[in-house]
């Protein structure tokens, strides 16, 4: 196949692709760091991962931006419509909200936890590296969006899913 290949599948077929491939990424994603918790621990393999996230996240949002052509000051309604175009979203079960000045984002089932779960592995303690991973994507999108933690784990127990809330400070 060459580089053009992709133009003799049907829409459904590449959006079956895209899936596949966002499947892959968080499967990368996973076993790239089991391997960093297998050779150095999970306090090490936490700050890798932090770092790693924090240095996709914004390329990420960097492109996603370009792709719907946002304005850097876009607010919430951009972010609104860059999150569901993350890789993470289409690898997960993911909702958003609306409620007034403050945008919810919620991970229902989440594939790296299933997966770990599946394993016999104790849940990934995700939530240091999902604020460093939400935060920038959002402010990578705006620089004035905020993002706050309402649950991740471990904070809620046995919780395989997290929730997020973005909000605007107007005073940048």
């Amino acid at each position: 196949m060459d580089k053009n290949a992709l133009s003799s599948f049907t829409k459904e077929e590449l959006v079956e692709l895209i899936q596949i491939k966002d499947k892959n990424l968080l499967a990368l994603d996973g076993v790239w760091f089991q391997a960093a918790e297998g050779r150095q621990g999970m306090d090490a393999a936490m700050a890798l991962d932090a770092e790693a996230w924090r240095r996709f996240s914004a390329t990420e949002a960097r492109r996603i931006r370009a792709f719907l052509r946002l304005p850097e000051r876009c607010g919430l309604e951009g972010l609104e419509k860059a999150l569901p175009l993350r890789f993470a979203w289409q690898a997960n079960t993911c909702s958003l909200e609306r409620r007034g000045d403050t945008l919810y984002y919620s991970v229902e089932t989440c594939r790296v936890q299933e997966a770990r779960a599946r394993k016999g592995l104790p849940l990934h303690p995700c939530k240091p590296v999902g604020q460093v991973e939400h935060e920038v994507f959002a402010k990578t999108i705006d620089e004035r969006i905020s993002c706050r933690c309402l649950f991740c784990y471990p904070d809620e127990g046995e919780t395989r899913g997290c929730r997020w809330a973005f909000t605007l400070e107007e005073t940048k």
